[in-house]
This record gives C-alpha cells, structure tokens and sequence, in this order.
C-alpha cells in the first residue's frame, strides 16, 4: 500500500519536486508538521519528527558535501548573441572596405592610363586602406572574442550538467536520509497511534510504505511524537477529530502551543491530563550522530 499524507500527494512528496532541477532547501521540523492537515507524505513527516528530536541520518555528512559543492557553483550568462554580432558588423565593414579598395586602385590605374594627375585618388586609396587595416585587425579581434566566448559556454555547459548531476544526487541522498529517520521513528509513531483519535496502531504495517490507516490520524501522530519549537495549527478533520476527544489538544499532541480553526482562544488552558507533557516519551530509534 502506497504511504499515506494528509491531503492526496505522492507517497514520499517528491514527484513535483523531481520534475525540477532546483533543489529547495530542507523544510524545517515546523513547517512540515506546523499545520494539519499537511500536504507531505508520512515518511517526510516522521524525518521531520525525528530532526525535531536532534535526530540526524547516515548520510547527513555526504548531503552537506554536495550541497556546499552545489552553492560553489556559479555559472555566468555567456552571450553568443552579441560575440557574433561583433564578428558579422567587422567581416561586412572588412568587405566592404575591401571592394572600396579595388574600386580605388582601379581607378588610379585609368588615370595613369591617360595621363590624369592620380594623386587625389591615392590619397583617398591611402586612406581607404588604413581603415581596411584597422577593420581587419577588429575582425581578428572579433573572431579571437567569439572562440573566447565559445570556450567559456562550453565551460558554462560542463557546469550546468555538473550540477544537474549533484542536484540528483542530492534528491537520493535526501530520500535515503527520510526513508532511514522515518524508518527508526517508526516503532514510537505505532505506539503514538494508540493515542490519538482515529488511529489504528494494527494498520501501521511495517513501515511507513505499508501504513493503511487514516492520514489525518497518521499525522497526529507524527506531531505527538516530534518536539516542535513552534506551535501547531489544526484544521478541517484534525481540528474536528480533536475537539471530539476527551483529551486536550495539548495532551494528544503533547505540544504546548496548539492552534484550532475556528476555536476563539489559543488551545493553551491547564488540563489535568496535560502534567508531565514530556513524560513518557520514548526516543525515536534512530541512533544520534552528533
């Protein structure tokens, strides 16, 4: 069975994601489980349970290599465009000059040919061919500047692939890091299952990919077995399924700062059953790597 979300998602939340080749930062604890019903997939809401517990995963070390050798990167613009404009304008002038060249050169000849004083005709020939000169010498110029720009797009092109390359990387690194923190925090989220309205510790399954119980009550769960700094929305079939228990809010999630849709105050007020909110929470299974 297909692993649950509170609202209809991918099983893990990452098929949107992978379709991109921007890679978005970690969400924090808060802003996965901050508000329920939530649109990740369970196992993103158990890793987040876990980190929320200063739990980290095996590869935590490799994920920040390639993040650090994905913000080295840095790929500039190269315009082509405008290299060869450059190269165009300075061959056209070069050809240009050129036929005015020959045109003055044949002319001289014709007026030597009939006895005709040539010297004007030269001193526009000497001038026609300095700006030949100066328009080959730019058309050099341009071509050198084009194979320049070529070498530093090839270049650019290396790199945008290099980092298409970490970014995939870093999609399986962060998926192997999920799949092993929700893994270890699944037992405790079983257990926190008993607890919470609607959930079904028999429809847990083996793993967070086999859990066939409600998703609202999946993620409940989840909150109840996470230490948030911040505090905790619930809305639609979350808010409603906890007004229904008997418990407080506080004492199902175990948070101390839980807000209900459509209730006047914070969910903030002393309950008898809210003493020793911490106490009696199990550690999630992952082993702390510092």
């Amino acid at each position: 069975m297909t692993e649950a979300a509170s609202t209809p998602s991918s099983a893990d939340g990452d098929a949107e994601g992978d379709a991109s080749t921007d890679v978005e930062e970690t969400p924090g604890p808060n802003a996965v489980l901050g508000r329920i019903p939530t649109e990740a997939g369970l196992r993103r809401q158990l890793a987040a349970a876990a980190r929320s517990r200063g739990r980290t995963a095996s590869v935590a070390g490799e994920i920040a290599e390639i993040e650090a050798e994905i913000a080295a990167i840095d790929v500039e613009a190269v315009d082509l465009t405008a290299a060869r404009r450059r190269v165009a304008e300075a061959t056209g002038e070069t050809e240009r000059l050129k036929e005015r060249v020959a045109a003055l050169r044949g002319d001289a000849r014709a007026r030597r040919a009939v006895d005709a004083d040539p010297d004007e005709t030269l001193d526009e020939l000497e001038a026609a061919a300095a700006e030949l000169s100066a328009a080959q010498t730019e058309a050099i110029a341009a071509e050198q500047a084009l194979e320049r720009a070529r070498a530093e797009a090839a270049r650019a092109r290396d790199e945008r692939r290099r980092r298409l390359r970490l970014r995939d990387r870093l999609r399986n690194r962060r998926r192997t890091a999920r799949r092993e923190l929700a893994g270890a925090a699944y037992p405790e989220f079983r257990r926190a299952l008993a607890a919470v309205p609607g959930g079904r510790p028999s429809a847990a399954g083996a793993d967070p990919a086999a859990y066939g119980g409600d998703p609202v009550a999946a993620s409940l769960a989840a909150v109840r077995i996470a230490a948030l700094d911040g505090g905790v929305e619930l809305r639609g079939d979350a808010a409603r399924a906890v007004e229904a228990s008997e418990r407080s809010a506080r004492s199902l999630l175990r948070t101390a700062d839980v807000r209900v849709e459509g209730a006047c105050d914070e969910v903030d007020a002393a309950d008898p059953s809210d003493r020793g909110l911490d106490e009696g929470r199990d550690e999630p299974g992952a082993r702390p790597d510092g």
